[in-house]
């Protein structure tokens, strides 16, 4: 299963995120830096409300959806790639997950202390991704110094060396590795680094109720950041989140309509880290259970069957297909085969997001 770290200044509500995310997490969530020491860590599900279209029209008994494990790491602080707040603990906590929820604050409140004394959230979000970058650039320095002796005599060596020399010049001015275009080789040979700025990043935008729906010039300010870097951005209130957990469903329900919105932001925030992390979804229904199946983006039928089990992969003979939406607008398998809609896919079929499928396979 991938992990999403969420990371941010102290005080932002990360750990208020993460006990929402996983509504019996036991993170601390307190007014003070550094609360968080031990990365808490949560398995959620991916909201997804094709499961119950597809369950009732197999009449299913049980529904498995999609999940995501979730990190909370405590916060970083200026300096931190210098050591600064525990910062090489909490460095090391980050290069072990496969994407990054970075928590920005975006909200007034003179009752949660500030670490820098006043709320920015593009300031704070340089403040992380500069101590991030700095980390970057100190294993790089070390690793180019190796890696140009080996070349010498090492044709992958070379190939590392000009991965690591396109790096430098970025980190050097504080930005992200993710700019720099790398080979699939280049790429494969940095992968064990862990590089925190190649991670992909999402920005979750913390913002107070009353901002929920509207956003705030804060919110605005995120957006426009993660524009510029290519990355993503969801506006999310921990708040309300810490709130709708001890609701029921038609309180929730009441709860958010009065403050103008559908959802707190937090199933969006799922939704798009799964996304993030380059993952796909593929269904397998029947009276026995609906389930979502968490595969790669590019996978293809075999690979997709060995998600299920090894022996499928191996034995993969094909795999009956339907869209989702084809399923659904026929009402059931059998129609969908009487208008032609079930496909048999063979070994070099790339799996869709959607797929409703059936395998076939020799034990």
């Amino acid at each position: 299963m991938l992990r999403a770290g969420i990371v941010g200044l102290p005080n932002v509500g990360k750990s208020t995120l993460f006990n929402a995310l996983v509504a019996n997490a036991k993170a601390q969530a307190a007014n003070y830096p550094f609360c968080t020491i031990e990365p808490n860590t949560g398995i959620v599900a991916v909201p997804d409300e094709r499961l119950n279209v597809l369950a009732k029209i197999s009449t299913s008994i049980d529904i498995v959806p999609a999940r995501v494990e979730f990190v909370d790491i405590a916060g970083l602080v200026k300096g931190a790639s210098q050591g600064e707040g525990l910062g090489n603990q909490f460095l090391a906590n980050i290069r072990e997950v496969d994407a990054i929820v970075h928590v920005v604050r975006c909200f007034e409140d003179d009752d949660i202390i500030h670490v820098s004394g006043s709320v920015d959230p593009v300031r704070d979000a340089e403040i992380i991704n500069l101590e991030l970058a700095l980390a970057d650039l100190s294993q790089i320095e070390k690793r180019v110094d190796r890696a140009r002796k080996l070349a010498r005599t090492s044709k992958e060596a070379q190939v590392e060396v000009a991965a690591l020399e396109k790096l430098l010049p970025v980190l050097n001015e504080g930005q992200p590795a993710r700019q720099v275009s790398l080979t699939e080789e280049e790429e494969l040979l940095l992968k064990p680094l862990g590089l925190l700025t190649r991670k992909p990043i999402i920005y979750a935008a913390n913002v107070a109720e009353d901002d929920l729906a509207t956003g705030n010039d804060w919110v605005k300010q995120v957006q426009q950041l993660a524009l510029q870097e290519q990355a993503q951005a969801v506006v999310v209130s921990a708040q309300v989140e810490s709130e709708l957990v001890e609701l029921s469903e038609e309180e929730r329900s009441d709860f958010l309509s009065a403050l103008g919105v559908e959802e707190g932001g937090l199933k969006s925030l799922i939704r798009s880290t799964y996304t993030l992390l380059g993952l796909r979804t593929y269904f397998t229904t029947g009276p026995k259970e609906t389930r979502a199946w968490t595969i790669h983006a590019g996978m293809t039928a075999p690979q997709a069957a060995g998600v299920i089990h090894t022996d499928f992969e191996r034995g993969f003979i094909r795999a009956e297909t339907v869209a989702f939406k084809d399923l659904v607008t026929t009402g059931a398998m059998n129609a969908a085969k009487e208008k032609g809609l079930v496909r048999s896919e063979g070994k070099e079929y790339i799996v869709q997001e959607g797929d409703v499928m059936l395998f076939r396979f020799n034990v």
